[in-house]
């Protein structure tokens, strides 16, 4: 008799990704927390909308990505010119069997395989006003407290970071 589980195999991803979005994602996390980034995945912005990852880097700055899987993922969503409001630089992430040139210039772009990932043309930078950058810094702190809280409740182990073992 299989043992079934209260608890998801992988409790960010609520069916609204596809396979191909979740390997996009892990390539492009691995990158970030190289550089020295910690990343909180499908964290949702004060309009409403849930950004694919947020990134705050070691300088404080506030990264977006979005994660686009196909041609058409890109063709269908106009959402993504809201992102630029809750971030200092906005990237698309993709596979490399989507076309970098469907990619607007102005907005970065990182090519991922699912082991890991690179950045191909870096992101124009626009700085968020102060009230604006304390009220993203509070919603990841908050997500990403809430979530390891509740992983802590449902009984998962959540190691701390290398930076943090100091």
């Amino acid at each position: 008799m299989p043992i079934i589980s209260p608890i998801p195999l992988n409790p960010l991803a609520d069916g609204r990704q596809s396979e191909r979005a979740m390997v996009i994602r892990r390539g492009v996390q691995r990158l970030l927390l190289q550089m020295g980034a910690v990343v909180i995945p499908e964290l949702t912005l004060a309009t409403g909308r849930r950004a694919d990852l947020v990134a705050l880097t070691r300088k404080g700055d506030i990264w977006i990505i979005e994660i686009k899987s196909s041609v058409e993922d890109f063709r269908v969503d106009r959402k993504w010119p809201e992102y630029r409001l809750h971030s200092d630089r906005f990237f698309f992430a993709t596979h490399p069997d989507v076309p970098a040139e469907i990619f607007p210039q102005e907005c970065g772009f990182i090519l991922s395989d699912g082991y890991g990932a690179e950045i191909l043309r870096d992101a124009d930078e626009h700085r968020l006003a102060a009230a604006t950058r304390k009220a993203m810094m509070l919603r990841f702190a908050r997500a990403g407290a809430a979530r390891i809280t509740a992983a802590e409740l449902a009984g998962i182990a959540v190691p701390l970071a290398e930076n943090e073992q100091d």
